[in-house]
């Protein structure tokens, strides 16, 4: 394991350009995968149904005759969630009242405010109407997606939460059927892949065309959510999961070796990173990893990502520290310090940060409350975490009296003349309260 996690140093002359060649093995979509993507999309927005059933039963090993065996009867839930393993019931309840008690902080209300001359200027606030969630099945289920996603959408107010979910070879996680219950789910389809993105962005004659397209998916999901964005609004262009994690030597190494790995095991292109201003620390991680690693299940999946894109990068000062943390701008950050206040105030990208050593990236994917869904690949340093806000729309409200009317067209005239738009110009002057105010024979007041 040691000679497999590189090591790198903020002092050494390469450094920046090494950092770089760390970064760009973040994943992107192959060629491949946009051309099968596409031909899917297609497929699904010109024939629909007929589609659907087709790649469905190409794709996830159904054999579905109609595209109403896509859909989930109350009675198919309620047979599902029967085998639901009883100690789960309790956390699955307990995460989601922890997720909709954040989320619920989270609203955005509307406003408005009146000017002296009467003009009114306000936002409304609205939520959508349909919102499509996307979960993965099969083995690889996600209950802890489901809450995340249609928890703040309900919050939101969306009227109809429709939900997709792959059943490979008729596979279902009773987990995360029991979880849509939780979370309000209002219809479930078990379709998959780019196949269920398309059928939400466009809808066919048995799945309902939604407004936007929320939640993680394998490379083809991304693929059809990039393509299909415009059709629909989408959450993310999501790409494989990261963290980063600062630590001194005041924690114990083994907890740094198993955060790193927590993240590693979701795939062989997720990425753990760990910064220390320690050597010994560099090397008592490195121990602890190859001490920690026989013993789990996924070591094989862990052991490619670590070797492939991890890294244990040494610094010599918490600010060099925050400088490779922003750069980075990684999808969790944990700050595993014994004073992490001043080095918190320092970082400015990350999609979550996790303070204090007890402060487990792990908890912030099942329960903590806020969101899990995060930008990755350095979008943290433009977009947000999911949340309520990604469920409602703003619209802006302007009512003008007639005062604030003849006061805004002295504005917005010569501006639009400026820029060669003379109707936009006669329609301002309409509303000047001075006949004379619009030149002869260029219209009335």
């Amino acid at each position: 394991m040691n000679r497999m996690l590189r090591e790198l140093d903020f002092s050494d002359p390469g450094f920046d350009r090494a950092l770089s060649g760390l970064l760009d093995r973040r994943e992107s979509i192959a060629a491949d995968i946009e051309t099968a993507v596409a031909r899917i999309v297609a497929g699904i927005r010109d024939r629909g149904d007929s589609a659907l059933v087709d790649y469905t039963r190409k794709l996830d090993g159904l054999d579905v005759h109609d595209a109403s065996d896509l859909e989930l009867s109350p009675a198919d839930m309620d047979s599902i969630a029967a085998v639901l393993d009883p100690g789960l019931m309790a956390p699955l309840r307990a995460a989601a009242a922890r997720i909709r008690a954040f989320h619920e902080r989270g609203q955005q209300t509307s406003w408005q405010y009146t000017e002296s001359d009467g003009t009114v200027l306000g936002q409304r606030i609205t939520p959508m109407e349909k919102v499509g969630i996307y979960v993965p099945g099969g083995k690889a289920a996600y209950p802890s997606s489901v809450l995340m996603t249609a928890i703040p959408a309900k919050v939101a107010g969306v009227g109809e939460v429709v939900m997709t979910v792959p059943r490979p070879r008729g596979e279902t996680n009773p987990a995360v059927l029991v979880a849509a219950s939780l979370a309000g789910v209002d219809r479930i389809f078990t379709i998959g892949g780019a196949q269920a993105i398309a059928s939400l962005a466009y809808g066919t004659e048995t799945v309902p065309a939604v407004d936007k397209i929320v939640g993680p998916g394998n490379a083809y999901v991304a693929a059809a959510k990039k393509r299909v964005f415009g059709k629909v609004g989408i959450d993310m262009i999501a790409g494989p999961s990261e963290v980063v994690v600062i630590c001194d030597e005041t924690v114990d190494p083994d907890w740094v070796a198993m955060d790193l790995f927590a993240q590693a095991e979701h795939d062989e292109n997720a990425q753990s990173i760990a910064i220390t201003n320690s050597s010994h620390m560099v090397q008592s991680i490195l121990d602890s990893m190859s001490r920690l690693l026989p013993d789990l299940e996924r070591r094989e999946i862990i052991q490619k990502s670590i070797a492939a894109q991890g890294a244990v990068i040494r610094i010599g000062s918490w600010d060099e520290a925050a400088e490779v943390a922003n750069r980075i701008a990684p999808e969790h950050l944990e700050l595993m310090v014994d004073n992490p206040g001043p080095l918190l105030d320092n970082i400015t990208h990350a999609g979550a940060i996790f303070v204090g050593k007890y402060s487990a990236e792990v908890l912030g994917d099942y329960c903590a409350g806020p969101n899990h869904v995060l930008p990755t690949a350095g979008t943290a340093r433009f977009s947000s975490p999911l949340g309520v806000y990604d469920f409602q729309k703003k619209t802006s409200i302007i009512q003008a009296s007639p005062a604030g009317a003849d006061e805004m067209a002295r504005t917005a005239a010569p501006l639009a003349r400026c820029e060669g738009l003379t109707a936009h110009e006669r329609s301002a002057k309409y509303r000047l309260r001075q006949p004379d105010s619009v030149d002869p024979g260029k219209g009335r007041t």
